[in-house]
């Protein structure tokens, strides 16, 4: 896949409410290896790996003003409940956006669960978000609320959890039916389909979904960090990342037909003049690590010295590097905080759109 490909944003309709990707046919892409069972787990045979997040947590938004007030505020559309069957809950959805501030880069990136509020005939959403800025996200959007009739908590009875398939052949045995209810919502990671699917639940995640058991958490960010999905501040710095560097048109987080949103100018002139030159991308360091590890910010150079972009954020031997998309594809390295040079590999991932092969 050639690297000029990837230097027009998303391929067009990519630019559509985040809340329909799961109508349209889900894109090819492998999970990085199989999921190990901690312990000898007996387990071990389950089609489903249940990831808990303590990371992320919850904000409820809700009132008869909610979805103007949050679509003043968000990249995306808003992810509006469906009308529900006779008898049976309205279901939820999913979508993805970020909140920018006024110069448009990225405050904070959510995962919205649109809900239908039963004692309203109005939507609430929950927000997920970094757990780390959940106080900062609530001043935010107390900020602009003004006088609008929005409350805004946070929502601890349920927690968040990631839902990944413990193989690539898994997940076609035994298919998860999407559900929502007060205990229970489970549905598909609305960034893309190598995310598997999001849950939100007062109970442990293996007890709600069948044939599945308890993953280890170091497995979902190994997992994230090769298929190059950002997640929380520590992979987009607040007031630092750009939102489509950070590659959100690819993640179905950005709506170019919305009407306007704090920090729209700057993202919506780059989409139109239709280069984007850096991108965040996945890289695999091939050499061992100092003990200190890297540092984030630690600029990334060619062989002959040339800077390529910086590191961003890793575990382990895997990470996320803001690149120069047209020079990846050399032998790129970083020099550690220790003098170490050490070499490392970007990667353009599978579910990536592409404008030419």
């Amino acid at each position: 896949m050639a690297a000029a490909a990837l230097l027009r944003g998303a391929a067009p309709g990519r630019g559509g409410p985040a809340w329909r990707w799961w109508l349209r046919a889900a894109p090819r892409c492998r999970l990085a290896h199989s999921f190990r069972s901690p312990g000898g787990d007996p387990t071990a045979g389950a089609t489903w790996a249940c990831f808990r997040l303590d990371g992320r947590t919850l904000l409820r938004v809700r009132g008869p003003d909610a979805a103007p007030f949050l679509l003043g505020l968000l990249t995306n559309e808003l992810p509006l409940p469906g009308p529900a069957a006779w008898g049976a809950p309205p279901p939820a959805c999913a979508g993805y956006a970020h909140f920018l501030n006024v110069e448009g880069r990225t405050l904070y990136d959510v995962i919205l669960y649109g809900l239908q509020e039963h004692s309203e005939e109005v939507s609430g959403f929950l927000l997920e978000c970094d757990s780390s800025v959940q106080g900062a996200l609530q001043k935010h959007l107390a900020l602009y609320r003004i006088r609008r009739k929005v409350t805004v908590e946070p929502h601890p009875e349920l927690r968040v959890w990631a839902v990944l398939p413990s193989s690539p052949e898994a997940c076609g045995n035994t298919p998860l039916q999407q559900s929502a209810g007060a205990a229970v919502i489970l549905i598909r990671d609305p960034r893309t389909a190598c995310m598997g699917w999001r849950l939100l639940t007062q109970d442990e995640g293996p007890a709600v979904v069948s044939e599945s058991r308890l993953g280890d958490l170091w497995d979902y960010h190994q997992h994230r960090y090769l298929q190059g999905v950002p997640e929380g501040v520590g992979d987009l710095p607040p007031g630092v990342a750009l939102p489509l560097e950070s590659n959100l048109a690819f993640m179905n987080g950005v709506s170019f037909t919305k009407g306007c949103y704090i920090g729209q100018e700057l993202t919506a002139r780059t989409h139109h003049m239709g280069v984007i030159r850096k991108r965040l991308f996945p890289v695999r360091f091939l050499d061992p690590l100092p003990a200190s590890g890297v540092t984030p910010g630690a600029t990334v150079l060619t062989a002959s010295g040339q800077t390529v972009g910086k590191f961003r954020a890793g575990q382990g031997n895997v990470g996320l590097a803001l690149l120069w998309s047209e020079k990846i594809k050399g032998p790129l390295h970083i020099r550690a905080s220790e003098g170490a040079q050490v070499a490392l590999a970007a990667s353009v991932p599978d579910w990536w759109p592409t404008v030419s092969k």
